[in-house]
């Protein structure tokens, strides 16, 4: 596969799945810069799964809303992406441009980028000259592979997610501490290379987003979801958790630092109990409906303060957050818990980790000290270690 000139890529995504602010820059950032590069890129969206309808909270076997919701963002992000995306719903509707265009576009293309295990993958996606899958959800994503080495897999979902997965040809993911010994996720069965998200910055680094942090509001925020349901990987006898494992940990920080601390929350978290700790909650879906209004929320605040899956803590991952590198494209520093990936960002300007309360606190203190300092240190570190020029051209020349 060439790497330096015009190449047919596909990126898949769920921007119209979950049609959230925060799950479109996940996935379309990686189209967007790939079309920056100079390459003709399709989105695709083809989940096989019912789709979310945020005004009806709940789901829907039909995905007419959220396509007629995809179509309107896209065309607000590019114009070329007009007639570069399919989308095909749980009912096997379609939307977009039609299946024969692609069909053909796969078996021209030179890459299929296949991110979070988010596409159903048909014998029509396998076609490209290669197919990268992307592990932004590590641990999850490894989790099965000690039993499925060990032919003791007897779930026949897990076994046939494990068999498809076994069909790509590259394996990236965001565990980037995982090739140190202190990481705990698999490491059997699969040659993953570590990447990241990648930022195109100039969605971010427009002028009404670059104001001294003494206009922002003097709030610290982040958007987050409360997973009830959420039982976690289960790995060699230890079972992990997502957010809501940790959070307890830090649930009196309000009432230990000057600033409020906002959270932009779904799911069903305990208010009573979060609120009565100092804690402000709102609707995570007031600020996330749109990519635009998600962007301008997370550019009004004062800093991200955040914690991780404990999963990815636990395991010493060397995640870190998509959420959190947008949060520094707009120059507000990220103040979020520690899950290794210290091993390669640079962290007490711009990112501040940790893994205590009494960390936490004297985070936040050293931003409110100095935050023009913090600002310049975030956007900084996105120029350097996140710009999608720079994620994605590596990106491509390790697929080759």
């Amino acid at each position: 596969m060439e790497t330096q000139s015009c190449l047919r890529i596909i990126v898949t995504g769920l921007a119209a799945t979950f049609p959230f602010g925060g799950v479109f820059w996940d996935y379309l950032q990686y189209v967007l810069g790939f079309i920056q590069l100079g390459h003709d890129v399709m989105y695709l969206e083809d989940t096989g799964k019912w789709c979310y309808h945020p005004e009806l909270q709940t789901f829907v076997e039909s995905g007419a809303h959220n396509a007629s919701y995809l179509a309107r963002e896209l065309s607000q992000l590019s114009p070329q992406l007009n007639d570069r995306w399919f989308f095909r719903d749980a009912t096997g509707a379609c939307w977009g441009c039609s299946w024969e265009k692609v069909v053909d576009f796969c078996r021209s293309a030179d890459l299929f980028v296949h991110i979070s295990g988010s596409c159903n993958m048909r014998d029509e996606y396998f076609a490209p000259a290669r197919v990268a899958f992307i592990d932004s959800d590590p641990l999850y994503t490894q989790a099965p592979v000690p039993d499925y080495l060990a032919g003791r897999t007897s779930d026949e979902i897990q076994l046939k997610s494990m068999q498809m997965l076994l069909k790509h040809d590259r394996f990236f993911t965001f565990a980037e501490n995982i090739a140190n010994s202190d990481c705990r996720v698999p490491r059997q069965l699969f040659d993953w290379m570590p990447t990241r998200q990648p930022i195109v910055i100039d969605q971010f680094a427009r002028p009404e987003f670059q104001v001294d942090p003494s206009v922002r509001r003097r709030v610290l925020t982040t958007v987050m979801s409360w997973e009830p349901r959420e039982h976690g990987p289960t790995v060699e006898g230890v079972t992990y958790t997502g957010k809501s494992g940790e959070f307890p940990r830090f649930v009196d920080l309000p009432a230990r630092v000057a600033l409020p601390l906002e959270i932009a929350i779904s799911g069903r978290p305990p208010r009573e109990a979060l609120v009565a700790a100092g804690w402000r909650l709102i609707d995570g879906y007031l600020v996330s409906r749109d990519p635009w209004l998600y962007r301008h929320y997370l550019a009004n605040s004062f800093a991200e303060w955040s914690v991780a899956k404990n999963a990815y803590v636990r395991s010493r991952s060397g995640w870190f957050s998509c959420r959190s590198a947008c949060y520094l494209a707009l120059g507000v520093p990220a103040v979020v818990q520690d899950t290794g990936f210290a091993c390669v960002l640079p962290t007490g300007e711009g990112i501040l980790k940790f893994s205590t309360i009494e960390e936490a606190v004297s985070a936040i203190e050293a931003i409110v000290a100095n935050p023009q300092r913090h600002a310049r240190a975030a956007r900084d570190i996105v120029n350097e270690y996140f710009d999608s020029n720079k994620v994605l051209q590596r990106l491509l020349i390790q697929a080759a």
